[in-house]
């Protein structure tokens, strides 16, 4: 199927909307409420996203200067530094500077190819691909402003890019922590919030992950602990899968702590930690 990136950019508007119905709905005040994500306030989750879409049209428009950044400010803790340089910055003006580069990413991505390549801060990927990520981006740090604000989201069909991004960084969760990427192929079986289903892999794997979309989307973006999900887990590799599954790139997210551990630490009835 050929994919569209009209189509694609109309779902990345639409996760953008579910986003700016919270921010319209905060005080000033609750641009500072702390996250899920230790040591970020909701202000830095979306100083985050505005950031890296400008990066994105970078990547889009310069490539070469956006390598050339991408080289000097590699780390990685590259973005927590990012958060904390623009912590000044007035809430009016953070919340301008969201909407202008969100609208100029939107704007360059429904014109775009979805085939063409483009650098990013590990391999090059596709348009299509990288446009998929900021979906999924959007999403993962909108459940964080969610849970910041203590407010639930309906979830969508959307979620199948969420998925199927956590799907694809199988590898990636193992090769990020050091570890051999097993060979043994997984079966994943959502049930999507339409009641439809969405499968990934052989349908005779040993190894399979089945449940509801939206609880394997919000571990594999480690916005949620497995256990404190439905899931049920088959076989040794997709067991392990699930304890280090991450969406995003970067160094290994935590993830959220073990809701065993959560409810006897001192002060556990706080936020938890998450990879921003």
């Amino acid at each position: 199927m050929a994919i569209s990136m009209t189509a694609l950019a109309a779902d990345l508007g639409a996760e953008t909307d579910e986003v700016e119905r919270m921010l319209e709905s905060m005080s000033e005040q609750d641009w500072n409420l702390p996250t899920p994500a230790e040591g970020w306030l909701i202000r830095d989750q979306i100083s985050h996203l505005a950031y890296f879409d400008d990066m994105t049209v970078l990547s889009l428009t310069d490539p070469e200067r956006f390598i050339e950044e991408a080289r000097t400010a590699a780390s990685p803790d590259l973005a927590d530094r990012m958060v904390r340089r623009q912590r000044e910055i007035a809430v009016d003006d953070l919340h301008a500077w969201f909407r202008r580069a969100r609208n100029e990413l939107l704007d360059r991505a429904a014109a775009g190819n979805p085939a063409d390549r483009v650098p990013w801060y590990g391999p090059p990927m596709s348009l299509a691909s990288s446009i998929t990520a900021r979906i999924m981006e959007t999403w993962a740090h909108g459940q964080d402003i969610a849970d910041a604000l203590g407010v639930s989201r309906d979830p969508s069909g959307r979620l199948r890019h969420v998925a199927h991004i956590g799907i694809g960084a199988r590898a990636y969760s193992f090769q990020v922590r050091g570890m051999d990427v097993p060979s043994d192929p997984i079966r994943v079986e959502l049930e999507a919030p339409d009641g439809s289903g969405w499968t990934w892999g052989p349908a005779d794997a040993a190894d399979q992950v089945v449940g509801d979309a939206l609880e394997f989307c919000l571990v594999v973006t480690q916005r949620r602990h497995l256990a404190d999900t439905g899931l049920t887990i088959v076989g040794e590799t997709a067991a392990t899968w699930m304890t280090i599954a991450q969406a995003f790139a970067g160094p290994a997210g935590p993830g959220r702590p073990d809701p065993s551990a959560r409810d006897t630490a001192p002060g556990s009835a706080g936020l938890d930690t998450s990879a921003p």
